[in-house]
C-alpha cells in the first residue's frame, strides 16, 4: 500500500511539473541530456525550450539552479519580488534554487532558450508555484 501511494504521488508530481511548463500553448521543451554531476545527489538537465509569441511559462520553482542562454528572440524574465528583465538573443540569466519565476515572449518571433538545471536527483525538474501578489 505504501509503495502504491508513493507511486501515485510521484506521478502527480511529474504531471504537475509538466503542467507548469505548458500552462500556455506554444511552449515546447525538449530534454537534450541528463547526467550526474560532481555533487552527490545532484544532476544536470540540459534542454531546449521554445516559447511562441504571446506564450508564457507558468510560475514555478526548481530544486536547484537554472542557468539559461537565449539563443533567439527576446525573453521577458519574471522573478517574484524583482523588476522584470528583458533578455535578448545572446544574453543569459541564472535563477537560484527555490525562487518563484516565470518567463514570457512578448515579441513577434519565437524565443529559443538553452537551459541547464543543476537539481536534486529524483525530484521534479519544476514545481508549480502561485503567482506572486503584486
Amino acid at each position: 500500500m505504501k509503495k502504491t501511494k508513493h507511486f501515485i504521488l510521484g506521478c502527480l508530481l511529474v504531471a504537475a511539473s509538466s503542467a507548469c511548463l505548458a500552462q500556455n500553448t506554444g511552449i515546447g521543451r525538449t530534454e537534450v541530456t541528463r547526467a550526474d554531476v560532481s555533487v552527490p545527489g545532484r544532476e544536470a538537465v540540459v534542454s531546449r525550450v521554445q516559447i511562441a509569441p504571446g506564450g508564457q511559462l507558468g510560475w514555478h520553482t526548481h530544486f536547484g539552479d537554472e542557468i539559461s542562454y537565449v539563443e533567439s528572440g527576446t525573453l521577458t524574465l519574471l522573478i517574484a519580488g524583482k523588476k522584470e528583465q528583458k533578455i535578448e538573443a545572446g544574453g543569459g540569466f541564472v535563477v537560484p534554487a527555490g525562487l518563484v519565476h516565470s518567463a514570457k515572449n512578448e515579441g513577434t518571433s519565437p524565443v529559443l532558450l538553452i537551459t541547464v538545471h543543476v537539481v536534486d536527483k529524483g525530484k521534479p525538474l519544476a514545481t508549480p508555484a502561485a503567482p506572486p501578489v503584486q
